[in-house]
């Protein structure tokens, strides 16, 4: 997750978070359904952040309900358990829906033993996937009530506090078998290019991106698909609507590298030949 300034934390406020949570409540499908009375200062502003989330008020007698252009449960259970929703304000957090997830596995392929990183792990969707698989999970979260959450999940080897991008690849004494990632797609190329750091060679990493990183035209961009072009890797479509239950209609891709030893990604074991390589050069 990039930083954020104050204003843009949006807050899910306790006693509207009750509310959400109260075994009474519905959120099923593509609503969120509320069958006892509020009072209407907190209605007013429990309607303000199911708006800003996606929802509008359907009052119709068999519905009474605020409906979703969306699945809304799975993205609803992320948002209360972190505490906070990802407004108009906020772009940097989208949890994984459960498709993607899957997807992400597939091309993964954990198997018992592996360590595996999540760089921007939210509240857990793909950590708690990858714990099934059976891999060893460390995961970063540069949010305090989303490593809470984390946390309270249990999934994860150790749950880093911190933002991902400052921390030194070569400051780890064993690289990764897998990383797994859906990075801030405001910076996308950059948590990924930062993540190869952290991968062993003969690893694989995987990471869901905005769709422009196939057709953008910026050097940056540029420079990142011939490094997977020379990498062989693969840069898959995923459905128009793959993250659709996470509130937003961003079209995405599916990464996957797989690190060839001595090959041209900027993994663990490349930066540690770096300096061998430059005090051979200049001794020269």
């Amino acid at each position: 997750m990039p930083a954020r300034t104050k204003e843009q934390l949006m807050q899910i406020p306790g006693d509207i978070h009750a509310v959400l949570t109260d075994p009474r409540t519905v959120i099923s499908g593509d609503r969120v359904q509320i069958p006892f009375q509020l009072d209407d200062a907190l209605y007013k502003r429990l309607n303000v952040i199911l708006k800003d989330i996606g929802g509008r008020w359907d009052g119709r007698k068999a519905v009474r309900a605020h409906t979703f252009p969306f699945p809304v449960a799975e993205f609803m259970r992320a948002c209360l358990a972190a505490g906070e929703w990802p407004s108009k304000f906020e772009q940097g957090w989208y949890p994984t829906p459960p498709a993607v997830v899957y997807d992400m596995l597939e091309h993964a392929s954990i198997r018992v033993g592996h360590t595996v990183l999540e760089p921007s792990a939210g509240v857990g969707s793909i950590v708690k996937r990858a714990a099934e698989e059976m891999g060893i999970v460390d995961c970063v979260e540069i949010d305090a009530r989303r490593v809470h959450a984390l946390r309270e999940l249990g999934a994860a080897r150790r749950v880093i506090h911190g933002d991902f991008l400052d921390l030194d690849p070569l400051a780890i004494d064993e690289p990764y078998d897998r990383v797994v990632m859906n990075p801030p797609f405001n910076n996308a190329i950059g948590h990924v290019m930062h993540a190869l750091g952290f991968l062993r060679d003969g690893g694989t990493l995987v990471a869901i991106l905005p769709e422009y990183v196939t057709w953008h035209s910026d050097r940056a961009t540029c420079e990142f698909r011939e490094l997977i072009a020379l990498a062989e890797g693969e840069l898959i479509p995923l459905p128009a609507d793959a993250f659709t239950p996470s509130g937003t209609s961003i079209r995405t891709v599916l990464l996957r590298l797989d690190a060839d030893p001595d090959g041209s990604l900027p993994t663990h074991g490349w930066h540690q030949r770096q300096p061998l390589q430059l005090d051979l050069f200049a001794t020269a």
